[in-house]
């Protein structure tokens, strides 16, 4: 009779040798010298990490008696990624493995301009679910809404994929299509889109006036260009005499830490902290404060908010609000509220590494609370405007509408599955060739008669420039009973 030993192919060593180098790039040291324990060493950490060494030593089991065994040739690469991948997926959601490619593309978006789709993504309940699409992209022209659940990417169901591979998947060359399966709360069944990639170029920020005095600012995303951004919308803005000002961050995913702080700090006293962070090192732990050599503007302010603002959105609202700088209106945000550090690992991947919490000024804790607006507006829906006719739902979009639960209206952190527990609160001015009066005259209307119709499409931009419009009036009338 043949006897199986558990002797390790030195393919395989190799293949733990490099599992072994990725954990020391990331911080962890696991091997020989690992546990070398110290004289003084609580009993309790060296048993847990010689309960760790043994489930490795099974690890290594499992990869040989695949790498020998399986029916088929193995792949070990796949193997190791796909045991990283399952690691992984035990922590919150936005804990992830980068591949190479993934890591480059992540590098590129954070720049303001990629290739894709133009829509933020997240999971929830194993679905993947779409956090907000880009203005102008080819998403938001198809009519991609936030919330709506991406069922199949060309076929392939996305139940239980990763965040990795669903970008892998979405992006590729531009001017190709893609064809992804949307289920939304107002369809019946899944409905089929197709989209045709291209270069995403986002211009974070955008603004315009509304009445006579009230400035508008859009960011979309907080990318490395959104500081300077703002800085050229608001001196155009001031120059066409703007008193108060209207900051939406609905449907913005979030972004880069450093540029939500330098956005609050255009609005904010100097010496004032705009948010800190606790983590479980000591070195995560860190405060984000107001500095002095930066051009502020005081202009009575809004905040817009919704479902989809995220991360560094909630940062901006949640520092503007506790500090008494704006009146934040709309709905309750994403509730995403955790740090991600981005830890480069030998072979060019990466991984991303939920490390901290964030903190408004007050010691509120953003992650799975969000922020909840000072004035509550719900967002009438928009009648949805389609030429196509409906088609008949095939057996494996029956069979895939089945298998999905009820969505709420918004997408929250706190209905992720295994989501990070919350924990208690402690562009210039372009210049124009003179027009004549008449000419001058009929272009503002055109201009005012678009304006009035995205308020009247707009509800809560209609009630924050409303609020504006009568800030004089509150205060000279607040200012008056204070005296009495």
């Amino acid at each position: 009779m043949n006897r199986r030993t558990n002797k390790i192919p030195s393919k395989t060593s190799a293949v733990l040798a490099f599992l072994g180098a990725a954990f020391v790039a990331a911080g962890l040291v696991f091997g020989p010298a690992s546990f070398v324990y110290a004289a003084d060493e609580a009993p309790k950490e060296t048993a847990k990490k010689k309960d760790t060494y043994e489930r490795l030593k099974v690890f290594s089991e499992i990869l040989s008696l695949l790498e020998t065994s399986y029916v088929e040739e193995v792949n070990n690469e796949n193997l190791v990624n796909g045991a990283i991948r399952g690691m992984l997926r035990t922590l919150d959601p936005h804990t992830s493995y980068l591949p190479p490619e993934s890591y480059k593309e992540m590098q590129v978006e954070t720049s303001g301009k990629f290739g894709g789709l133009g829509i933020e993504i997240g999971i929830k309940n194993g679905l993947l679910t779409v956090v907000s699409p880009i203005d102008g992209t080819p998403a938001s022209k198809a009519g991609i809404l936030a919330g709506d659940k991406i069922i199949k990417i060309e076929d392939e169901s996305t139940v239980d994929m990763t965040l990795a591979d669903a970008v892998s998947h979405l992006r590729g060359e531009t001017g190709t299509p893609i064809t992804i399966t949307i289920f939304r709360d107002s369809f019946k069944e899944p409905r089929d889109f197709t989209l045709v990639r291209d270069i995403i170029k986002v211009q974070s920020v955008k603004s315009k006036m509304f009445a006579k005095d009230v400035g508008y600012v859009k960011i979309r995303s907080f990318t490395k260009t959104t500081s300077g951004d703002l800085d050229k919308a608001l001196e155009d803005l001031g120059k066409q005499g703007i008193t108060k000002l209207v900051l939406d961050l609905r449907n913005n995913p979030g972004g880069l830490l450093n540029q939500a702080v330098e956005v609050s700090d255009r609005f904010l006293d100097k010496d004032n902290l705009i948010v800190y962070t606790k983590g479980r090192a000591e070195e995560q732990n860190m405060r984000f404060t107001t500095h002095e050599k930066v051009q502020r503007v005081n202009y009575p302010m809004i905040v817009l908010v919704n479902g989809g603002s995220a991360s560094a959105s909630e940062i901006v609202a949640g520092a503007l609000q506790d500090l008494g700088r704006a009146v934040v209106l709309g709905t309750s945000t994403f509730g995403k509220g955790s740090v991600q550090t981005i830890i480069p690992l030998s072979d060019g991947s990466a991984l991303r590494l939920t490390t901290a919490r964030y903190y408004t000024p007050s010691g509120r804790v953003i992650q799975e609370n969000g922020i909840m607006p000072d004035i509550v507006v719900e967002q009438t829906p928009q009648v949805e405007e389609t030429k196509e006719k409906e088609d008949k739902e095939s057996e494996s979009d029956k069979k895939a509408q089945s298998e999905k639960e009820k969505m709420r209206k918004f997408l929250r952190e706190i209905d992720l599955k295994k989501h990070l527990k919350g924990k208690k609160s402690e562009e210039e001015p372009v210049e124009e060739e003179p027009l004549k009066k008449d000419s001058e005259m009929e272009q503002k209307g055109r201009l005012v008669a678009a304006l009035d119709e995205e308020l009247e499409k707009d509800g809560q931009l209609r009630q924050a420039v409303s609020l504006l419009s009568g800030w004089e009036v509150m205060s000279s009338a607040l200012a008056a009973k204070a005296k009495q």
